[in-house]
């Protein structure tokens, strides 16, 4: 299974997936409402809704001179994937156009909504195997190489071109409502391309680090890491613990070091991506979690 799920044919499949979830978001709730998408399917949907412009067609065409541009600047591999990419969700969303008669949702804020959200787990679906639709990718992927400007910068700076375009053309409040769907569609793209198994990351300054530590590690079954720390005001040094843990172990290890030591300084924030023993490793045997390591010696064990 894994070594499917690391093969060409399988990350061409999800770009495909992808593609027809995005196709069908943009004709079934974007186009009754005159909404955009980002990048160059937004230039093609003004120039369907203002001259009648296959939309598909319209994409491919726009799209030959960046890939013209892309050839001579970016990694052959990454074009052929976005070549394929951008035929796919050009065909899907000529194929898909007649989903726009039935117009399923009649209200533009729920369209907004359920568009977004589709529009956004199609394009997660293509993201998390590093695929691209090409589009204004290739110009982001190319400003990213030679002047370290990220990909959605150059994004978001046409994508604000395009809403004043829109807002010119179709007014105010269709061009907000595109604003609003376009923010739904980057949340959701963002929370399926990362995840939703949260993790917290803990920093625990204590007087009486190992009884803390110990009850984490028997109580709730996640290792700690000793840091050493020094006051800057009192130069006084000390043990810091550092944890990662699941979303449903903050509450207890927060019960612990309240209990053990109320006057301990703690900060808690998210984390998106742990990688490592305990989370996308199994633990190694049954003596895990381990004992705490003798003083001085600092390890981690996350």
């Amino acid at each position: 299974m894994k070594n499917f799920t690391n093969s060409i044919f399988y990350r061409y499949l999800m770009v495909a997936i992808g593609c027809v979830i995005m196709g069908v978001a943009f004709n079934t709730f974007y186009v009754p409402n005159k909404l955009l998408s980002g990048g160059i399917s937004g230039v093609a949907g003004i120039l369907y809704y203002t001259l009648g412009f296959p939309l598909g067609i319209v994409s491919i065409l726009l799209n030959i001179p960046l890939f013209a541009l892309g050839y001579k600047y970016m990694d052959k591999e990454y074009l052929i994937g976005a070549l394929y990419g951008m035929f796919v969700f050009s065909f899907c969303l000529d194929f898909f156009s007649f989903m726009a008669a039935y117009h399923p949702v009649h209200d533009t804020m729920l369209s907004c909504i359920a568009g977004g959200v589709m529009y956004g787990i199609g394009a997660a679906c293509m993201y998390r195997v590093g695929g691209s639709g090409g589009g204004t990718d290739i110009i982001g992927a190319i400003i990213q190489k030679h002047y370290s400007i990220s990909i959605s910068t150059t994004g978001f700076m046409f994508n604000i071109v395009l809403l004043f375009i829109s807002s010119f053309l179709f007014g105010i409040e269709p061009a907000l409502y595109t604003l609003l769907t376009m923010f739904i569609m980057t949340k959701t793209c963002n929370a399926f391309v990362i995840g939703f198994d949260f993790k917290k990351n803990i920093i625990i300054i204590s007087d009486n680090p190992e009884p803390i530590a110990e009850a984490i590690i028997k109580i709730v079954g996640r290792g700690v890491t000793y840091l050493h720390g020094e006051g800057a005001f009192t130069h006084r040094e000390r043990d810091v613990l550092f944890v990662v843990a699941k979303l449903t172990q903050t509450a207890k290890i927060r019960s612990i070091v309240k209990e053990i030591d109320p006057n301990a300084f703690m900060i808690i924030h998210d984390v998106n991506d742990v990688f490592g023993r305990g989370f996308t490793l199994k633990a190694s045997g049954p003596n895990y979690p381990r004992p705490l390591p003798p003083e001085g010696h600092h390890h981690h064990e996350n």
